[in-house]
C-alpha cells in the first residue's frame, strides 16, 4: 500500500502536529490548500467555494485526512459566520467527493474530523456513545450535516471514518490556551456553574488515533475522539491555576455574562457532556494521556 496521505486543513492545530507525526512514521504527505506557499511538505491548490482542485495532489495517495472547517470559536456568531461554519465543511466534503468519483487515484480510506457537538451539549450525567442521537442545536446540526457530505464518499468503494473530536489540550493553541489567559492575568475563574463535564484528549493521543484510523482498516464510521475521562470545568481550571502557578480568587462567572459578551457561542462553554471513548478503546487503541492533571501537566503551560 502507498504510504502517501494528503490533507485538508493541514497547517491548522490538529493539522501541523499530524503532518510532523506522519513524516516521522515515514509517510510522505500533502496539503490542499486556498493559498499554496512552500514549506516542508507540498501543497496543491484547491478552493471549496468554487469547487477548485489540482487533481495532481491525488497521485499515489492512499488516504486522504480531512481537517478543513473554518474555526467554530474564533469569531462571534453573526449569521454570516454561522454560514461559513457550516459551509466550510460541508463545500469541502462535497468537493472531495466529486474529484474522487470523476478522477482515476487509488485512494482507499478518508478519515474526516468531526466534533461532539453532533450530540448537543447539555445533557449532564447521560454519557453519550456512537449510537446517540444529535442534538438540536446549531453545532450540532453543522455536524450533522458535515458527516453526511463525508459518508457520501462510501458510495464509491472507499472506507470513510469520521473522529468526532472533544476538547483538545495543546500548548499552541485551541480552547486550553484561551482558557489560560485569564488565569495568567489573576482573573481565572470557572464559567458558569462550573459544574458542566468537559470531554478532552490531549493532542498527541488525537493525532495517534488519525494514524490508527489510516493504518487499521477494520475502523469505519464514527468514533469518539475523547480520553474517556471527563472533568468539571471547575476542576480544569483548578488544575490549570495549579499548573501556572496563579491563584483563583474570582467567584465563576455567570452563565448570563457569557451569554452577553460570546451569544449563541456560549452554549459550548456553559453546557458540556459525558462523551464515552469505549468503541476506541476497544479497537486496541492506547491513550497516553487519560488523568487530565498529567495530560496538562505534559504541556508545560508555565514555560509558554
Amino acid at each position: 500500500m502507498s504510504k502517501k496521505v494528503l490533507l485538508t486543513g493541514g497547517t491548522g492545530l490538529v493539522g501541523t502536529r499530524l503532518t510532523d507525526l506522519l513524516l516521522q512514521k515515514g509517510y510522505q504527505v500533502s496539503h490542499l490548500a486556498r493559498s499554496p506557499r512552500l514549506g516542508k511538505v507540498p501543497a496543491f491548490r484547491w478552493n471549496p467555494g468554487t469547487g477548485e482542485l489540482d487533481v495532481r495532489a491525488l497521485e499515489g495517495v492512499s488516504a486522504i485526512i480531512h481537517l478543513a472547517g473554518a474555526g467554530v470559536a474564533d469569531k462571534r456568531w453573526t449569521p454570516s459566520r454561522k454560514h461559513e461554519i457550516l459551509e466550510s465543511r460541508t463545500q469541502s466534503s462535497a468537493l472531495l467527493l466529486k474529484t474522487l468519483a470523476t478522477t482515476t487515484h487509488q485512494v482507499r480510506s478518508v478519515v474526516s474530523a468531526s466534533a461532539i457537538g453532533y450530540y448537543g451539549f447539555g445533557q449532564g450525567e447521560h454519557i453519550l456513545t456512537e449510537e446517540s442521537p444529535p442534538g438540536q442545536d446549531f453545532l450540532a446540526q453543522v455536524t450533522r450535516q458535515w458527516e453526511a457530505e463525508v459518508d457520501k464518499i462510501t458510495s464509491l468503494g472507499i472506507r470513510v471514518v469520521k473522529l468526532r473530536i472533544g476538547i483538545v489540550l495543546s500548548e499552541k493553541g485551541g480552547a486550553l490556551t484561551e482558557m489560560a489567559k485569564p488565569i495568567r492575568w489573576y482573573v481565572g475563574a470557572p464559567l458558569a456553574s462550573g459544574k458542566q463535564y468537559l470531554s478532552w484528549i490531549h493532542l498527541d493521543d488525537l493525532c495517534a488515533l488519525f494514524l490508527k484510523a489510516v493504518e487499521d482498516d477494520r475502523l469505519q464510521g464514527p468514533y469518539n475522539a475523547v480520553s474517556g475521562e471527563w472533568a468539571t470545568n471547575t476542576e480544569l481550571t483548578k488544575i490549570m491555576a495549579r499548573e501556572l502557578h496563579k491563584p483563583l480568587w474570582l467567584p465563576p462567572i455567570p452563565g448570563l455574562a457569557l451569554k452577553l459578551v460570546l451569544g449563541e457561542m456560549a452554549n459550548m462553554v456553559i453546557n458540556g457532556n459525558k462523551v464515552s471513548a469505549d468503541k476506541v478503546k476497544r479497537t486496541g487503541f492506547h491513550f497516553q494521556y487519560t488523568n487530565l492533571e498529567e495530560a496538562i501537566k505534559s504541556l508545560q503551560l508555565q514555560k509558554r
